[in-house]
């Protein structure tokens, strides 16, 4: 089956929603787009693609629906809440939650969907908006090996890799996974900049002589330089990045495993979401050691 050969409903076009549908739109796929604020819909990139006015009309038609919303709530609200996807989509299609949400919420969707004879993948994807707008995301996905070659096609657009972790939910825990290193890398970089400009380091040089070393890492490499200046263009969201970190040590408590490094960046998040900062990436843990230089 060629990419065209599948319709495609779309739904949620935020920081990493609207360039894997412009992405997927560009490549020639059938698309139909909804947006809870309605105005991404009509975005440059989606030409050709369809506005809807509801979940329940992006979904009509779809033999494939990918999600892409913030939260549990949003996901529940957007399948079966009024004019919910659920209620329009036909037996055999394939529903690909690329959100990030607790594993439970995940297999409770793909339950409520495999009464309608509808297969459901948690593929929860990392990246930022950089693999978004490449179509390098890497996607974690859970669920049916057929319905994941199914929409294989699909979601070769988007993503530079996709890893299967088996039945559904453990996407979504591979994703807790991939949230404590983030938190651990971001923090450590925020922390290591700090040291070096209280120690008046030419910083550019430490960080290119340090990139390659042992303590490189993504975040040293693509975040270190904004931290050093102050900014931190958008990636991925400080906010979002706490409730997914929410996620991970809700899941470590159940299974009585303490993660006191990620406890420390959830409390330094939640500082910086009281000062305003939620929006910014999540790289603007910077802040904590600027505001105290």
């Amino acid at each position: 089956m060629t990419r065209c050969d599948l319709n495609l409903g779309f739904i949620g076009l935020g920081a990493i929603g609207l360039p894997m549908a412009t992405n997927l739109c560009q490549a020639g796929v059938p698309l139909a787009v909804h947006s809870r604020s309605r105005h991404a819909e009509t975005a440059p990139g989606l030409q050709g693609a369809r506005p809807c006015a509801s979940p329940a009309e992006a979904a009509e038609a779809a033999d494939v629906l990918l999600i892409c919303v913030s939260d549990d709530a949003a996901v529940e609200t957007v399948l079966f809440g009024a004019d919910g996807a659920a209620s329009a989509l036909r037996p055999g299609s394939v529903v690909v939650d690329c959100s990030t949400i607790a594993p439970a919420t995940a297999i409770a969707c793909a339950e409520r969907l495999a009464r309608k004879g509808i297969s459901y993948l948690d593929a929860p994807v990392t990246g930022g908006t950089e693999g978004a707008k490449a179509g390098t995301l890497t996607l974690l996905v859970g669920g049916e090996p057929e319905a994941l070659e199914r929409t294989r096609p699909i979601l070769e657009v988007i993503g530079g890799t996709i890893h299967h972790f088996g039945p559904v939910g453990r996407g979504q825990q591979v994703k807790a996974v991939n949230q404590v290193l983030v938190a651990g890398s971001y923090a450590a970089v925020a922390e290591a900049m700090a040291l070096g400009e209280r120690l008046d380091l030419p910083m550019d040089q430490v960080v290119e002589a340090l990139k390659h070393g042992a303590a490189g890492s993504w975040a040293l490499e693509h975040r270190a330089p904004g931290m050093l200046a102050g900014r931190y263009p958008l990636g991925f969201k400080l906010a979002l990045h706490h409730k997914d970190l929410g996620i991970a040590l809700d899941a470590a408590k159940n299974m009585q495993l303490e993660l006191p490094i990620s406890h420390l960046v959830q409390q330094l998040e939640e500082g910086l979401m009281q000062q305003g900062h939620g929006d910014e990436d999540v790289s603007a843990l910077h802040r904590q050691f600027r505001a105290k230089s």
